[in-house]
């Protein structure tokens, strides 16, 4: 089964060392055993900002292990409407729709999301397949 990873979890593998960086560098190796590990254009944007050069992030985020995908346009109708619920919740920042871009389209295309943003995953999108230090400490 494919696995969409989420920006956190590569930043942990690629560029922080924190408390989850063992964690999710051995998800992202469980992952790819199980399927093909992808991204998208919002996970490769969020992740251009760690690198001086696009040659660079080419090499992190090579093709040969990250299958880059397409976002799907019903990702773009769930992501607007999970973003709506967020702000009628009560929800004040103003520009999280990546983050619910990255759900959506994971929600849509049934794919395992990997990522350590456990809650607004769980709010917005509790049918989706996550991967996380909570579901797999």
């Amino acid at each position: 089964m494919a696995t969409l990873v989420d920006t956190n979890v590569l930043i942990d593998v690629f560029h922080t060392r924190s408390a989850f960086t063992e964690w999710s560098t051995e998800q992202l190796a469980a992952a790819q055993t199980n399927g093909p590990l992808l991204i998208n254009p919002l996970i490769y944007a969020e992740m251009a900002a760690g690198y001086a050069t696009s040659e660079e992030l080419e090499s992190a985020l090579a093709p040969s292990l990250f299958r880059r995908e397409d976002l799907p346009w019903q990702a773009a109708y769930a992501a607007g409407h999970a973003f709506l619920q967020y702000r009628r919740l009560g929800g004040d920042k103003r520009s999280p729709l990546p983050d619910f871009y990255i759900g959506a389209h994971a929600m849509v295309k049934g794919y395992r999301l990997l990522s350590r943003d456990v809650a607004r995953y769980r709010t917005y999108f509790p049918l989706i397949s996550l991967i996380s230090p909570e579901t797999h400490p």
